[in-house]
Formats: structure tokens, C-alpha cells, sequence
């Protein structure tokens, strides 16, 4: 019974885990191509940097979306 409790308890912690990361990282994506866009519309020359620099943004918020799905799955 008690067993049964915490694993219930694991996999709701590890579900919302997940769901509070992959939150973070979608509006950590959205607002960095909304910045990128803004900056490449203000500065059309600057495009090659802007997506360098907008690209290397995306991938850390992604990784946080990745440390959800480690922590998600590692409990159990």
C-alpha cells in the first residue's frame, strides 16, 4: 500500500518535472525568436550574427527541457 503511494507520488513529481521544464524551455525558445526577429527587422545586416548567436540561445533552453526529461525518468 505504502509502496504503492510513493510510486504514485514518483511519477506525478516526475510528470510535472517534465511539464515545468518543457514550459521553461518553449518560452525560452519563443522569446529568443521573437528577439531575433525584432533584432534582425532593426538591423537587417546583422542577420548572420543574430541567428549564430540566436541558435546557440535555443539550444541552452532546450538543454533545460533535457535536465526535466533526466530528472522525469532517473526516479524511477
Amino acid at each position: 500500500m505504502i509502496l504503492e503511494t510513493l510510486s504514485l507520488l514518483a511519477e506525478i513529481n516526475g510528470s510535472i518535472t517534465l511539464g515545468l521544464a518543457g514550459l521553461g524551455a518553449g518560452i525560452g525558445i519563443g522569446l529568443v525568436g521573437y528577439g531575433a526577429s525584432q533584432a534582425t527587422g532593426r538591423n537587417p545586416g546583422a542577420a548572420g550574427k543574430i541567428l549564430t548567436i540566436s541558435i546557440v540561445a535555443m539550444a541552452l533552453a532546450e538543454a533545460i527541457a533535457i535536465y526535466g526529461l533526466i530528472l522525469a525518468f532517473g526516479g524511477k
